[in-house]
């Protein structure tokens, strides 16, 4: 199966380069320099060649004009894979207007940054048909370490973003961490070694993502003394720092929303 591969920016060049059976295309020529020989003049040559056509490229409007570009000249049955992160109905239409040429789209984000991307153990979120996935699975096994099958087209994106809104309001919250601590007086980069530590060990925000709903929890539930333990922990925490804050005047908007929906988001509403 050969491979082609649009996009040879910071996260294509290092997952292409994974690949051997393998045809690439970028619109800058110093991005195409490290893969001599594997270089093609045009996105229209590698759909023509490539039996699964992988596309990274930057946002909405490039996946439309590329997309456009390979169902014009790929062979049918082809899988056109897209790891950009993009709205899901862009992955849906483009889905739609493959079908008449029997070419398959999924929508295929990745997770994981350029440090995955380089090491081979990116996860890749895939929405598309059973077949497709099957047709694709071995070509993104040489870059990622976990392979989900999400559903149709667009289940992929969607997933990725879930992940990323808990991904960039973490950003946000350790932000606001860090102001708690430089008002204490507390090295920031040290607090930082005991996050990325700690984090490594327990999992960080994952590890309580072990449900299937989000639906309150039965008391009968085996994960129900686990996560009122997690509540009462959590809450004692939050109220404690948030004690801290009010004492050094740090505005702690984040960690007050928190300590209000702590319970519910485990599953544990409160009581009318």
């Amino acid at each position: 199966m050969k491979t082609g591969f649009i996009g040879l920016g910071q996260m294509g060049a290092p997952m292409a380069g994974h690949l051997t059976d393998l045809i690439v295309y970028d619109t800058s020529a110093e991005a195409l320099e490290p893969f001599k020989g594997k270089a093609a003049g045009s996105v229209a040559e590698v759909a023509r060649e490539a039996d699964v056509v992988s596309v990274m490229v930057r946002d909405d409007d490039q996946v439309n004009a590329v997309g456009a570009e390979i169902l014009a000249s790929a062979r049918p049955g082809t899988v056109l894979a897209i790891h950009s992160t993009i709205r899901a109905r862009t992955a849906e239409d483009l889905a739609t207007r493959a079908k008449p040429y029997g070419i398959e789209v999924v929508d295929a984000p990745v997770s994981g940054g350029f440090m995955g991307a380089s090491a081979g153990r990116l996860a890749v979120m895939v929405g598309g048909t059973d077949e497709a996935f099957a047709r694709c699975e071995e070509s993104f096994g040489a870059w990622a370490d976990l392979i989900l099958h999400m559903g149709p087209v667009g289940a992929g994106t969607r997933t990725k973003l879930a992940r990323n809104l808990l991904h960039f309001v973490a950003f946000t919250a350790a932000a606001e961490a860090q102001r708690l601590a430089e008002a204490s007086g507390v090295s920031l980069r040290k607090l930082g070694r005991v996050v990325r530590h700690s984090d490594a060990i327990t999992g960080g925000p994952g590890s309580i993502m072990i449900r299937s709903t989000t639906a309150p929890l039965a008391e009968d539930d085996a994960l129900y003394g686990i996560l009122r333990h997690a509540q009462a922990l959590g809450e004692k925490d939050l109220s404690l720092a948030l004690e801290l804050a009010d004492e050094l005047g740090v505005d702690a908007p984040l960690a007050r929303m928190a300590l209000e929906r702590f319970g519910a988001g485990l599953g544990f509403p409160e009581e009318k």
